[in-house]
């Protein structure tokens, strides 16, 4: 179609919507334009223009459609037919009020026009950046990840007995979970350590049993994967959770087969068990080491005290210092009593008038063999012989060997008390792994939760998108001012 037959339509479309809109009832005059546009003025823009939209669409609700039917024909047959080019008759002057009817009716044209991009530009970025990821996303989860089973234990870490002279904040705890949260702590450490991995990689295969091509590529590892490659899977696989109210360790396997997921949890109960006993082996050995060390030093000081008092008794034939001492003494006082015996006897003959001179002298002999033994003997007891030692010396030296003996019985008898109490106290530090919950393997796969992981795709998508959203939007304004 020609300039000038565009023209030719456009000018009749527009004298026949400037005939039906400049009828006497529908058409304003200047004055009431002028007045109209005084009193829409001091109104927003906004406001404005829905009172103008509403005023244009009542107007032409009632009013019978135009089509310009001889003016579309028209064009049809010139051009089927060509013509000679022909004057275009001149059109009315539209009036004020019907020019910015018109602008009007552009402008909510345009606005309408550029709502719909937007409109069309965010379902597009919300199909690139939210649909798309999501749908990829679910399709994985359902058609593609490896079913994993999942397999719970439950465990608590408790003490034999608790301490008999517990005071104090220890006594408070000592019968609560957090008297073994430390250990449980512990634990938990090293279930999840690198240390943990390891031992069960050499002894079950950890790396071979993620390694192998039943598994999906995003969770597989490579034949020659690195160890932290493997600690990277095997912290997402295995969790460990500790609950210090209940002093309860929670724990879950993950493996890509039953029998394996519950090899796996059976030989992290057992690490876990053997690494409570060494909790308080330390404390236990050195415990014990102290007591008998200090039994067998006690003993030993005891076989000494005892060898040298058998000793000193060899060296000086003395058996019993009180035994010698008393029959020393009888031997003495027997001895006293015959010479006080024969002191009479010898009065008595002296004391007659022709005494007896031969029976007197015998008998003033014997007194002096009698007073000279006294004597002998008493010397013993106290003075010192290059013979023979005084009694009084051996009795002290035994009665020293003697006291020592006593004293190392003793010693040893605290020490043996000691190590008793030393065992006890062992024992009550003594760490037992109780088993709450075995681990049973599961008959179904557990994982991946398709619905719910889909769900929480889409959502941190969505969250993701908002948030560029906003911050694009807030860097704009910012710039923009």
């Amino acid at each position: 179609m020609t300039t000038e037959k565009r023209m030719l339509v456009l000018g009749e479309s527009a004298q026949i919507f400037g005939k039906d809109i400049s009828t006497p009832a529908s058409t304003p005059t200047k004055a009431s334009a002028k007045a109209d546009h005084k009193a829409v003025k001091p109104h927003r823009e906004s406001d404005q223009r829905n009172s103008v939209h509403e005023a244009f669409t009542k107007q032409f609700q009632n009013a019978p459609e135009i089509v310009p039917e001889p003016a579309v024909k028209r064009v049809k047959d010139e051009a089927k037919h060509p013509k000679q080019p022909q004057a275009v008759p001149e059109l009315p002057t539209p009036t004020e009020s019907q020019q910015r009817l018109r602008e009007i009716a552009r402008i909510q044209l345009e606005l309408v026009r550029r709502r719909r991009n937007r409109l069309a530009v965010l379902l597009t970025k919300l199909a690139f950046f939210v649909f798309l990821p999501t749908l990829i996303t679910g399709a994985y989860f359902y058609w593609f990840a490896t079913p994993l089973f999942e397999t719970h234990s439950e465990f608590v870490i408790q003490k034999a007995s608790p301490a008999a002279a517990a005071t104090g904040v220890t006594s408070l705890f000592s019968g609560t979970a957090l008297g073994s949260s430390q250990d449980s702590i512990i634990v938990q450490g090293y279930l999840t350590s690198r240390e943990a991995m390891l031992r069960l990689d050499s002894e079950l295969g950890f790396k071979a049993h993620f390694s192998t091509a039943s598994i999906d590529p995003l969770l597989r590892l490579s034949s020659n994967a690195s160890d932290e490659d493997a600690f990277a899977i095997y912290s997402k696989k295995i969790s460990v959770g500790f609950d210090p109210t209940e002093g309860i360790l929670r724990m879950s396997v993950v493996a890509a087969s039953a029998e394996d997921s519950q090899k796996f949890a059976e030989a992290l109960v057992r690490y876990a068990e053997e690494r409570v006993d060494r909790i308080s082996q330390r404390a236990r050995e050195d415990q014990m080491a102290g007591a008998q060390e200090s039994y067998d030093e006690a003993e030993i000081n005891l076989n000494t005290a005892q060898k040298k008092l058998v000793e000193l008794q060899q060296l000086r034939g003395v058996l019993s210092t009180e035994i010698e001492v008393t029959s020393q003494m009888s031997i003495i006082n027997s001895l006293e009593l015959e010479l006080e015996g024969k002191s009479l006897e010898l009065q008595e003959i002296l004391s007659n008038p022709k005494p007896n001179q031969t029976k007197a002298d015998l008998t003033k002999a014997e007194l002096e063999r009698l007073r000279d033994r006294i004597q002998t003997l008493r010397s013993q007891l106290t003075n010192n012989t290059e013979a023979t030692a005084s009694l009084a010396k051996v009795a002290g030296e035994l009665l020293l060997a003697e006291t020592d003996v006593s004293t190392r019985q003793l010693l040893l008898q605290q020490a043996v008390a000691h190590t008793e109490t030393a065992r006890e106290e062992a024992n009550r530090q003594a760490r037992y792994l109780a088993m709450g919950v075995s681990p049973i393997a599961p008959d179904v796969a557990t994982l991946p939760r398709k619905f719910e992981s889909t769900a929480l795709a889409g959502l941190i998508f969505a969250g993701l998108y908002l948030l560029a959203s906003l911050t694009v939007s807030i860097l704009r304004e910012q710039v923009s001012v």
